[in-house]
């Protein structure tokens, strides 16, 4: 028998926020693989390594985490005004599945810089030194994002001294602005705080959000969480960690994400779910002491079934709007008072975030989130892949 030899598809490996994956121009891709479609699908998790019922995506670029199985493919705006199109696909660890109904809001720092060495962005956009402000149009959510790149003799600087916790190694600052980050409705419900029935587990009181990604708060104390848990809290365990993807599934019902429960396999990625609690001294995964006195809230959140090591740049933009807004539960968590920014805590250490809201015509409005986050390529060439069948 003839096997046919592999393609290789020029692409860059990048590490944005705290998350990395595979970054293509769609020009690059092979043609059948510029659309939408099955093609594209089965290509990306033949690069990626997945499905893997081993879960190690040993014989792919992913690296066996939410945080490090995904893809992303770019190309010059569609849009007025913009300069790049950014499309994300989450791809699934154990199955074969790529989820295209949400944005990665810590690899958007990475957009950037990948659109400005690739081309995409006109050079004339590009100062010498400074910053080079980046129009994103975030395919997946039809939304605008800003990203200010910093320049050092017309490129992109990518050594600084920006920590980031989450991310082992400094970096160059990457400031991020995700303006109207709000879908159709930012309380899908209506309602800032919802009672969540969940059958055979409870009712919980919850904030359902539509900012930067869908996501439902809960109080931690409600599901038995002091807000402080770090990965192997949770991740090892199997009761735990059903009764939250129950929790997300009956919460993606009522935010009108799904139609009905069985609706949420074929939507791993979103909404996001995320419990919250008044701060508290503890020790982060890198064995870091965090102090309740820095940080306003604690926040732990899941991704793809497990709880984050840090947390999502997207959820990041939840709690930002969140918090701005009053008597939602990240906001009374947070001391239920007007704040422009806060910093919570999560796994890996705090995050500082911002957020701008307006009320208007009688309904919330994130109009604008702030976050800073780092980028670096971390391999450049071509990905190799053998051949899908067409």
């Amino acid at each position: 028998m003839v096997f046919k030899p592999q393609v290789k598809i020029p692409a860059i490996y990048m590490r944005g926020g705290t998350s990395k994956g595979v970054f293509f121009k769609l020009d690059d891709l092979p043609a059948k693989a510029r659309v939408a479609g099955e093609f594209r699908d089965d290509l990306l998790l033949r690069i990626i390594g997945s499905p893997d019922p081993y879960g190690k995506q040993t014989d792919g670029m992913g690296g066996a985490t939410s945080s490090t199985s995904k893809t992303v493919i770019l190309s010059k705006s569609s849009q007025s005004n913009h300069d790049v199109d950014y499309l994300f696909g989450q791809v699934a660890i154990d199955r074969p599945f790529v989820d295209w109904s949400g944005n990665c809001g810590n690899l958007t720092a990475a957009v950037g810089s990948f659109a400005i060495t690739s081309g995409i962005v006109d050079s004339n956009k590009i100062p010498d030194n400074g910053i080079c402000v980046v129009k994103i149009w975030q395919a997946n959510i039809k939304k605008t994002i800003i990203a200010h790149v910093p320049i050092t003799n017309s490129q992109v600087q990518e050594t600084g001294d920006f920590e980031l916790d989450g991310v082992t190694f400094r970096a160059a600052e990457v400031k991020i602005e995700f303006v109207e980050p709000t879908a159709d409705k930012l309380f899908p419900t209506g309602n800032v705080v919802d009672d969540l029935k969940v059958p055979g587990v409870g009712v919980f009181k919850a904030t359902l959000i539509n900012a930067g990604i869908p996501t439902i708060f809960l109080n931690a104390k409600d599901i038995n969480y002091q807000g402080t848990e770090l990965q192997g809290d949770i991740n090892e365990d199997e009761n735990a960690l059903s009764m939250f993807e129950k929790i997300r599934t009956y919460g993606a019902v009522k935010m009108g994400l799904i139609d009905n429960i069985e609706q949420a396999k074929t939507r791993q990625h979103t909404p996001k779910i995320a419990f919250v609690a008044a701060p508290a001294n503890y020790t982060s995964s890198s064995g870091k002491i965090i102090n309740a006195e820095d940080i306003n809230l604690n926040v732990r959140a899941l991704s793809m079934g497990l709880l984050h090591h840090a947390m999502m740049g997207t959820a990041a933009v939840a709690i930002a709007s969140a918090a701005a807004i009053p008597g939602t539960l990240v906001n009374l968590t947070a001391g239920g008072i007007k704040r422009g920014f806060i910093t919570f805590g999560h796994p890996s250490g705090t995050l500082k975030v911002g957020a701008e809201v307006a009320l208007e015509n009688g309904q919330w409005q994130a109009k604008k989130v702030i976050m800073s986050r780092s980028a670096r390529v971390l391999m450049e060439g071509r990905v190799c892949v053998p051949q899908i069948n067409e």
